[in-house]
């Protein structure tokens, strides 16, 4: 059983790469934070469905630490995992990475952890694993 849940865990990581361009930044020329919010619940909306197969609802985003500013021009990477497993809910943290265009420099910018749950067609909570 819990061979099998590492392995559904490990196969709901879910990575997608955005370029930030310049009408998704601020004044500053910088991502806009609200913008990275969005791709990263969106990322870990897909790694929490890849892992319960099943409707999910955000319910929170616990902390989110934006460390370093993402420039425009940048290549950005959002990983998401599943960190914690729940009756019906889960733990999804989610990382970005900046890269730049043109070097190699890579560096993790952002992170943060979402909370999922899993719900019927009634949207009333169902339990993730049988």
């Amino acid at each position: 059983m819990l061979e099998e849940l590492n392995s559904r865990m490990a196969a709901a990581e879910t990575r997608v790469c955005k370029a930030v361009f310049p009408n998704t930044t601020n004044h500053y020329d910088t991502l806009f934070g609200g913008t990275a919010l969005q791709w990263m619940d969106e990322v870990a909306f897909i790694c929490a469905t890849r892992f319960s197969r099943a409707r999910v609802v955000t319910v929170s985003s616990d902390r989110v630490d934006f460390h370093r500013p993402i420039p425009s021009g940048s290549i950005v990477e959002l990983v998401a995992t599943v960190k914690r497993i729940g009756r019906s809910s889960m733990q999804i943290q989610v990382d970005i990475f900046r890269e730049e265009m043109f070097n190699a420099l890579r560096e993790q910018v952002i992170t943060g952890s979402f909370t999922f749950v899993a719900v019927d067609e009634n949207k009333k909570p169902i339990p993730l694993i049988d």
